[in-house]
Order: C-alpha cells, then structure tokens, then sequence
C-alpha cells in the first residue's frame, strides 16, 4: 500500500513507504529537450535580440565598442537570467511535490521570500554602488547558488523521511537566503549598465533588460518543469533522465528526485559566474576605452562623493524617483500575479483546449516579454524621447482591461483566460523593463544607479509579496477573485504613469537640446 500523508500543523509525519509525489502530469513529456523547435525558436529571439543591439546605434559608437560592450553585458546578463531560475524553481518543485506544499503554504514562503527580497535593497543598493556591478553579480550568483544547493538538500530530506521539520518554516528560512543573494543581481546588472548605455540608448537597454527577465522565466518554468518531469521514477529513459538517474538520487529509491529542480540551476549559476569574473568590467574605462558621459542625473557630478545615509536620501526624497517606485510596485503585482498563479491555477483547474498554455507557459512568457520589453524601449526612445511615464501608462491601462476580461471568462473559456494572462505579463515585463531596468537608472545617475534601482525594484517585490500573501489566501477560497484582485493596482499604475508622463532628467533634456537640436519635451527632473 503506497505511503500516506499526514499534515498535523504543518509537520511531515513518517511513514514506513516512501512519499508518493504528485502524478497529474505523468504523461507530459520533458518538453524542452523533446521539442526542439521550442528551443531553436528561444535561441532565434536571442539573436534577434543581439542583431537589435548592434543595428541600433544613435549614438555612432565605433565597432569595437559595440563589441566589447556586448561581451561585457551577455555574460552578466545570462547570468541573471538563471538566478531567475533559481528563483523561480520554487514554482515548479511546488507543483511536483503535490499535497507536501499547499497553496496557501506555497503563498507565504514566497512571499516572505519577496519581501526579503525588497527590503534586502535598502542594504545592498548603497554596496554595490561602493563596489561595483561585477563584485555584486558574484555575490549574487554564489550565493544564490549555495541556497538553491541547501533547498535541494532540504527537499531531498523531507520527501525521503531523513528529517522532520515544519515545512513552511524550513522553506521560507532558506527561500528568503536565497531571494537576499538574488537582490545583488538586478542592481548589479544595472549599475554596470548605467555606465555602458547613454540615457538615449537605455530604453533598447531595458528592453533587453526585460528580455533576460524573460529568457529568466522560461529557463524556470519550461527547463524547471523539464527537469521535474525527468526526476520522477516513471520518466521515460532520456538524456536529462539518465543524467539524474546517475548522479543526483543519492542512492534513494522508489522516490522522484525533485531536488534535481534546485541542485540544476545552482551547476547553471556558478558556471556563468566563473565566466563574469573574466569578461566583466564595471567601466568603459576599464576596457580600455575614454570617459563616456551618458547624460544621466549624475553628469557633471561624477566627482561627488556619497555615504549609504547620502543614496538612501537622495531617492527617498525625490519625488519622480518616488512615483517610479509606485509604478513598479504595481507592476510586481499584476506581473508575479499571473506569471506565478496561472501555472497553479491551470494545474488545479482543468483547462480543455488550452494545454498548450501550461504546456508552454515559460516559453510563451519569454516570446511575449521580449516583445513587451523592446515594444515598450522602443517606443520610449523613438516616440517620447526618452520618457518612461508614457509607455508605462499605457501597458497599466492595458492590464486593468485584460484582467477585467480574465475575470468575466475565468470558468468559461480557458483560451481567453490563457492568452490575456501572457498579454498581462508581456505588459508587466515592458513596465518593469522601463521602470527598474531604466528609469531608476536615468533619475538616479551612475553615482546612485544601483541604490535607486534597488529601491525600484525592491518595490516591485513588495508587490510581488503582497498578491503572494493575498491571493495564496483568496485563491484557496475562490479562484475568481484572483484576477479581480489585479485591476484596482493596474489602474493605480496608470494614473502615476500619467503624472510622469512628462519627467526627463535635466541633464537628458539639455542633450536632446544642444545635440539633437531639441526642443524636448517634458519636464526637467
């Protein structure tokens, strides 16, 4: 008789039979290495993305600064894409662990991971602003790496009855180390960026921002949920399969190797770290090329000196860079509201003539947030000059309608309910492209990139930690209110679109004027 469960305040009682994970999805198949055509298309957006990069070049810069400024930013930025994996891994091992993790359980680890995740910013913003992006994105990607490899072992341990500990409490404990060492990774990236990327160049740059948030999610839910598909003992015999077989059952048998979804990102982490310690530099000037002023808030102060207490009062008490913060924190609402429940959602609730949805979701949610990062940098750059507000309000107004029709179809057409939850976050990824990849970076200058970027996207995950908490709760209740919950912050990110729908740095405002031959619009900052 197979082993049994039993859940008593959240505690894992033995039982002499193994732990029978979750079979529901028995017949899928490791989709990203049986599909090649899915892959090959990802690697066709990638380079898509690197031909956009070179052809785009307002600026005239010479061919070995393009070059070099592209092996600066690939490296750290494939490095980011696969912290997100291991991030997000949290999703799919949720998925594969069934009844040993709730969905409200699921809601409040990741949540206090979130929220660690934001706060961390007020801490490690102001450091990497001290020690540059490329020591930060190593403290990122070793720490996150050394996390994953903890949540592997602690996962390992629980479905093999080595342990017994409250579920809840040993997850959020190591989830919230590993989303600490996650936050070096944005600001790091963005720091490093602010020097390489003019103000007229970052909206292409938040596009590609956005890209590797995209490639991020795909790695953690099509790759993650490969990799949970080949752990489990009746896979089909494969290369991904064999591989675990061989190397990660530690001697367990009868038991899906689920910990196979932390231990794999964690190889993929530290590999793309030992590349940024050889290729990375933080400045053109370390590369050997002159001094490149990007026209940003910092032109003209590059000399200035600021202590953590300086960051800090420097963005909290500027009132554009305030009002970006609320724009993304929005974002990281309706953005992680979707992209993390729906894969939930389509698992719990059966979505007939809509597999290909869940099948596909972070290949589908890579495809349409490149779309939606460059979509969003490219109409910031060519059509508002550099403005950020306008694109962001009007993706905001976009999302608040798309939940509406979510809502009004969730039971009745599951097509409609799939696709307006890729639309909601193609809009969220464009948002957040502009917003943390972009603006913070343009209000803030170089000397403050990273502390106000952090504090942006530390806003989002606020967010991100609030619709955690909340629709963890309602959606155990009521499925229904999960999309409503989404319209009344989109509408609040339109309406603070708006009021900076006219905000430019005044350093960006005088290049517009003195080289481009002006007149720009908007107002100085």
């Amino acid at each position: 008789m197979p082993g049994r469960r039993n859940f008593h305040n959240n505690r894992v009682e033995e039982r002499r039979a193994p732990i029978t994970l979750d079979r529901s999805n028995r017949t899928r198949s490791a989709l990203l290495f049986r599909s090649p055509m899915y892959f090959a298309f990802v690697g066709l957006c990638l380079v898509a993305v690197i031909a956009i990069y070179f052809y785009n070049n307002p600026l005239h810069h010479g061919w070995a600064f393009l070059v070099r400024r592209f092996v600066n930013w690939f490296p750290l930025g494939m490095t980011y894409a696969f912290l997100y994996m291991g991030r997000y891994n949290l999703n799919v091992s949720k998925n594969a662990l069934g009844g040993l993790m709730s969905k409200e359980q699921f809601g409040i680890i990741f949540a206090i991971g979130t929220v660690v995740y934001g706060c961390s910013f007020l801490v490690n913003g102001p450091i990497v602003d001290k020690i540059g992006g490329k020591a930060g994105i190593l403290i990122s990607a070793v720490g996150s790496a050394l996390a994953n490899i903890v949540l592997g072992i602690l996962t390992l341990l629980i479905v093999t009855h080595r342990t017994h500990v409250n579920v809840v409490v040993a997850f959020s404990v190591v989830y919230a180390v590993n989303m600490y060492f996650q936050s070096y990774g944005a600001v790091s990236i963005i720091k490093v960026k602010a020097y390489w990327f003019h103000v007229r160049e970052r909206g292409v740059f938040g596009a590609i921002f956005g890209t590797l948030i995209s490639f991020g999610v795909y790695f953690a839910f099509d790759w993650g949920q490969a990799i949970a598909d080949a752990a489990r003992t009746d896979a089909s015999p494969g290369l991904l399969h064999d591989l675990i077989a061989r190397s990660l059952t530690f001697g367990t048998s009868g038991v899906d190797a689920t910990w196979a979804v932390f231990f794999i990102p964690a190889a993929f982490i530290l590999c793309w770290a030992a590349i940024d310690v050889w290729l990375i530099k933080d400045t053109p000037e370390e590369a050997g090329f002159p001094p490149f002023d990007t026209a940003d808030a910092s032109s003209g102060h590059m000399d200035a000196t600021f202590s953590a207490m300086d960051l800090l009062k420097k963005v909290f008490t500027s009132r554009v860079m305030m009002l970006v913060a609320v724009v993304e924190f929005t974002s990281g609402i309706f953005r992680n509201g979707v992209s993390q429940w729906y894969f939930i959602f389509a698992k719990e609730v059966k979505q007939p003539g809509a597999a290909f949805f869940l099948d596909h979701w972070g290949f589908l949610l890579c495809v349409f947030g490149i779309l939606g990062g460059f979509a969003a940098g490219l109409v910031s750059d060519k059509i508002f000059q550099s403005r950020r507000g306008p694109p962001a309000a009007i993706l905001s107004g976009l999302v608040a309608a798309l939940a509406l029709v979510m809502a009004a179809v969730l039971f009745s057409n599951p097509i409609v309910v799939g696709a307006a939850g890729v639309a909601i976050v193609t809009c969220a990824v464009g948002i957040t492209s502009l917003m943390s990849g972009t603006a913070a970076t343009d209000f803030g200058g170089r000397k403050a990139t990273a502390t106000s970027a952090g504090i942006v996207d530390g806003f989002a995950y606020l967010g991100s930690g609030l619709q955690s908490f909340c629709i963890g709760y309602i959606a155990t209740r009521d499925w229904q209110w999960w999309p409503l919950f989404l319209v009344p912050f989109a509408i609040a990110g339109l309406f603070v679109g708006i009021r900076i729908w006219n905000a430019l740095p005044a350093a960006t405002r005088r290049y517009i004027n003195e080289v481009e031959g002006g007149p720009a619009p908007g107002t100085a900052v």
